[in-house]
């Protein structure tokens, strides 16, 4: 007889796979309905704008920063050179920082102010609202009736403007949303990695969502809101570790509409450190999650097609994937041992039902890699060169699963943390070392031991695998493994690089003090 401890393991681990499952198949969902739409995520070329266009509206461009000394100078320059008529065009340079990068900054706002550039530095001490609270400050003395948002890592095109604004003559359109590029995608093994991922979202999910008419967000960077919907929507609120996910769908619940365009690229830095990457991720994982918890009852109860309420779901709980694939690693080794313990064996299950697991375990997982390989396919001609890089994806999106693990949790349960920002570098060509710039370096935490741990139990799930003559999921084990490896590995060099350039600044006083 099954004991009701066996019963709930195996329930448990149902919805788990069903769960996978599920994120799975939405990702086949997105390449289908990219497909079948990806033409309406095109810009008109003949509907560019031109400068001595006399319609053209004023646009506010914000920048926020904080501590960004080593590419303040790029994003102002970027920001200078779009092309835009100076008395149409405010530029904000939002600064939280308190280093050295306020004197940076305000000395390259008064250099194009004296340019006749209309270039403003608003420094902020106290820091309240992080980002969210200084773009709101920010927009109640700006001029524009457009706001155009850069992050620090971010060098707009000269065209940008020109390209994208012609589309609010659509008085519904509230924002229009910029493709992101990379400037170091080839860096190292992590840029590589990530820039798979950046793809995939933007030139698959973005344009699926966009092109059909369905909900999408502002991705906090290289887009262009209408004032007027920034308001409506209730403004820039901080509750949430992602304000642009938040306000995006606070402004299309009162019906806003958005447009995407995947032929505007704005290029990007990428995060070369691991460190950075992960605080990235808890941040972004988080925040999405705690604006489920915030909007998922009142999109749940709005007037909306079924289509939108369910793709808008499964956007806002997409990161729920990392818990689940914690669960499924740790549930590896009790099932292996399954009848020692419960005295039934799930591996004696009947052909069929071993089969159906088998099946949905390989469709959920095969799906992630088909569409991060279809959007390579869409931008590069040498895509198939390019999948070797795809595990090394897939090593680390699972390496990073305790970090988003632990960032769904607090999300859910609403513990509250700090706004942590990534650090930006200005890592742009591979002779660039990122020794020479740990200024900004993120704290080593215990993330680094539980990866470790985790890496050290799959190993263990393997060899048990063989010992009870069930090694049929080894080659998952052995990629997860390997992530947790490669994540706390690559963190903990980091830190070692950070002590040792402090211990060698100390010994440098020394005779100093003497």
């Amino acid at each position: 007889m099954l004991t009701v401890v066996t019963v709930l393991f195996l329930g448990i681990y149902a919805l788990d796979i069903l769960g996978l499952f599920f994120f799975g198949i939405h990702t086949y969902i997105m390449v289908f309905l990219y497909k079948k739409y990806n033409a309406n995520c095109d810009t008109d070329p003949s509907r560019n704008l031109s400068l001595d266009d006399p319609s053209l509206p004023v646009v506010t461009v914000q920048l926020p920063i904080f501590n960004e000394f080593y590419v303040v100078d790029r994003l102002i320059d970027s920001t200078i050179a779009l092309k835009y008529p100076k008395d149409k065009l405010e530029i904000q340079v939002l600064d939280d920082s308190t280093d050295e990068t306020i004197q940076k900054a305000a000395s390259l706002v008064a250099k194009y102010k004296a340019q006749g550039f209309d270039i403003h530095h608003l420094h902020r001490t106290n820091r309240v609202g992080h980002k969210a609270g200084a773009l709101d400050e920010g927009m109640r003395v700006c001029k524009g009736d457009y706001i155009a948002i850069f992050d620090a890592d971010f060098m707009p095109d000269p065209d940008f403007l020109l390209k994208t604004m012609a589309y609010f003559d659509d008085p519904q359109i509230g924002m229009v949303q910029a493709r992101w590029g990379h400037i170091n995608a080839d860096y190292n093994i992590l840029t590589k990695a990530q820039s798979f991922g950046i793809d995939g979202h933007f030139m698959i999910e973005q344009v699926a969502r966009n092109g059909s008419k369905l909900w999408m967000n502002f991705n906090g960077t290289a887009g262009t809101w209408r004032k007027k919907t920034i308001e409506d929507a209730g403004g820039w609120e901080h509750d949430t570790l992602t304000e642009d996910f938040d306000l995006s769908y606070r402004a299309e619940l009162r019906g806003w509409k958005f447009r995407y365009f995947k032929d505007v690229v704005c290029p990007a830095e990428i995060p070369a450190m691991m460190s950075a990457y992960k605080s990235q991720q808890f941040r972004w994982c988080k925040g999405s999650i705690q604006t489920a918890v915030k909007l998922l009852p009142r999109i749940w109860k709005a007037d909306l097609p079924w289509k939108t309420k369910a793709e808008a779901v499964t956007h806002l709980i997409n990161y729920s994937v990392h818990p689940l694939m914690i669960v499924n690693i740790l549930f590896s080794a009790p099932l292996l041992l399954m009848e020692y313990w419960s005295g039934f064996s799930f591996y004696d299950l009947p052909l069929e039902v071993l089969s159906g697991t088998a099946a949905i375990l390989s469709i959920g997982s095969v799906g992630p890699l088909f569409f991060y390989a279809y959007s390579q396919k869409t931008l590069y001609k040498d895509w198939k060169k390019r999948l070797v890089y795809l595990p090394i994806l897939i090593m680390i999106g699972t390496g990073i699963a305790i970090v988003n693990t632990r960032a769904w949790l607090e999300a859910v349960l609403g513990i509250q943390s700090s706004f942590k920002r990534t650090p930006k570098l200005r890592i742009e060509n591979n002779s660039d070392s990122l020794k020479e710039r740990l200024k900004y370096t993120v704290p080593l935490d215990f993330h680094v031991v539980l990866e470790f741990l985790l890496g050290c139990y799959c190993v263990f799930s393997v060899v048990l695998s063989f010992l009870v003559g069930r090694p049929y999921i080894v080659g998952f084990l052995l990629i997860y493994g390997i992530g947790f490896f490669f994540v706390a590995f690559k963190s903990f060099q980091e830190f070692t690089w950070k002590y040792k350039e402090a211990r060698n600044a100390a010994q440098e006083e020394i005779p100093q003090e003497a």
